[in-house]
C-alpha cells in the first residue's frame, strides 16, 4: 500500500493506523517519487493526496492509471464537490476530506479492497444483472451499454450494479451508502457525486434522465424502461 502526502504529520499518522490494520505501507512525500514507488513495485492501494509540490494529485492520478488499474483514494483539505467531481473524473475510488477520522479511513480501505481483491473460493457466478440495453458483470468487472463497454469506477460500477438488480424502488441516500459501499457513516454528498457521474455514462442525456431518476423527497429510483420522471 502507498501512502502519498507532503505534510509529513499526516502521512505518518495515516501509514500508523494503515500498519497497525496489518498493512505493508511505502510512503511518498510528492508525485514523481509516488510514481517511481509504484513503479517498482505495484501496489495494491494507494492513499493519495490532491495538493502535493511539483505535480498535483489528479496528475499522479492520472499516471498511475495510465500504468494499471490500482485503487485510490483521493485525501485531500478540500472538500468541495468540484473537487470530488474531478478526483471522480480521474478514476478516484473514494475522497476522504481533511481533517478524517484514521479510523474511518481503514474502513474506507478495507471497503475497496473487498470489491478489488477476488473470492480464493469464487462461487458458480450468477447471470450478470442487465436492463435496457445495460449489462453489468460482476466477475469481470465490466459494463457495457448496447455493446459498448463503459469506463466505470470502482464504485460506479458497484452503484450500476445494485441499480440493476433493484428496478423500480426508491433509494435513499442513506440506504444507497450502505447498501451499495458497506458505509453506516460519511458525506451524503458523494452519493450525489457518484449518481452524477453515473448518469453521465449511462443515459442518453444526463441533463434528463430516464434511467435513474430523483425521487424528491426520497432519493434515487433505477427505471429500465425509462419512463419520463414524474
Amino acid at each position: 500500500m502507498l501512502v502519498v502526502d507532503d505534510d509529513p504529520t499526516v502521512a505518518e499518522v495515516v501509514a500508523g493506523y494503515l500498519v497497525r490494520a496489518g498493512y505493508r505501507v511505502d510512503r511518498a512525500g510528492e508525485g514523481p517519487a509516488a510514481l517511481e514507488r509504484a513503479a517498482v513495485n505495484r501496489p495494491d492501494l494507494v492513499v493519495l493526496d490532491l495538493m502535493l509540490p511539483g505535480m498535483d494529485g489528479l496528475e499522479v492520478c492520472r499516471r498511475l492509471r495510465g500504468q494499471g488499474p490500482v485503487p485510490v483514494i483521493m485525501l485531500t483539505a478540500r472538500g468541495d464537490e468540484d473537487d470530488r467531481v474531478l478526483g471522480l473524473e480521474v478514476g478516484a475510488d473514494d475522497y476522504v476530506t481533511k481533517p478524517f477520522s484514521p479510523r474511518e479511513l481503514v474502513l474506507r480501505v478495507e471497503s475497496v479492497l473487498r470489491r478489488t481483491r477476488p473470492s480464493p473460493s469464487p462461487a458458480p457466478a450468477p447471470r450478470p444483472p442487465s436492463a435496457a440495453g445495460l449489462t453489468a458483470d460482476p466477475a469481470a468487472r465490466r459494463a457495457t451499454k448496447d455493446g459498448a463497454e463503459l469506463a466505470l469506477t470502482l464504485r460506479e460500477f458497484d452503484l450500476l450494479v445494485f441499480f440493476l438488480r433493484n428496478p423500480g424502488r426508491a433509494f435513499a441516500r442513506e440506504e444507497l451508502m450502505r447498501e451499495v459501499w458497506g458505509w453506516d457513516f460519511g458525506d451524503l454528498s458523494t452519493v450525489t457525486v457518484h449518481v452524477r457521474r453515473l448518469r453521465g455514462k449511462v443515459e442518453d442525456d444526463p441533463a434528463r434522465p430516464r434511467l435513474i431518476q430523483t425521487v424528491w423527497g426520497v432519493g434515487y429510483r433505477f427505471d429500465p424502461a425509462g419512463r419520463e420522471a414524474d
